[in-house]
């Protein structure tokens, strides 16, 4: 498969899931994005490769990134964003400073959670909701975090993100305690 084909496959799949869960009918997206709703079905059952224009619409219309609406990475299911990536929105020469840790397209409830996980402890959990979301930011020590059956080493300074709809472990397998920040961010009830 070409990284086209593989593009046209992932726009589908994506739009489709995207406007299934905003709730839009076709006609409501095309409405929303001033796209026709011939286009957006044959966009959906991966007929066409869209412009960038078209595409800009959509993502716009659905409030995602087109990285999130073009995303077909077949990889891991979380996503780790160590310190030295941040992004700083802003500085001062007099140390203040704001930085994004990690990002995730989701709506609905939002949580944030202060962990402390002593070593040779962890929790286990049960899958969420479909479109249950988790952000986490490691402060102190080495995470090791087991989602979808992958095993991820966390350290201190890093972040991460994923759909939290499988079984999950926090585990500190270290010698030192690990301190985390952890959002989470629930779909609404339907």
């Amino acid at each position: 498969m070409t990284d086209l084909d593989q593009l046209t496959q992932s726009l589908a799949r994506n739009l489709k899931r995207w406007r299934n869960e905003r709730g839009y009918t076709l006609d409501a997206l095309a409405a929303r994005a001033g796209v026709s709703r011939g286009m957006i079905i044959q966009i959906e059952q991966a007929r066409t490769n869209p412009s960038v224009g078209t595409t800009v619409k959509l993502a716009d219309a659905l409030g995602v990134s087109i990285t999130t609406l073009l995303d077909y990475e077949q990889g891991s299911q979380v996503s780790l964003v160590p310190a030295d990536q941040a992004v700083r929105m802003w500085s001062t020469d007099g140390g203040s400073y704001t930085a994004l840790l990690i990002g995730t397209e989701a709506r609905g409830p939002l949580e944030l959670w202060e962990w402390r996980l002593m070593p040779g402890e962890g929790s286990d959990s049960d899958p969420h909701p479909v479109g249950t979301f988790e952000l986490l930011h490691v402060t102190a020590g080495v995470l090791t975090l087991v989602a979808g059956g992958e095993e991820h080493t966390v350290p201190a300074g890093t972040s991460a993100a994923f759909e939290a709809n499988t079984p999950h472990t926090y585990r500190n397998d270290g010698e030192v305690p690990v301190a985390m920040t952890m959002a989470v961010s629930v779909p609404p009830a339907r």
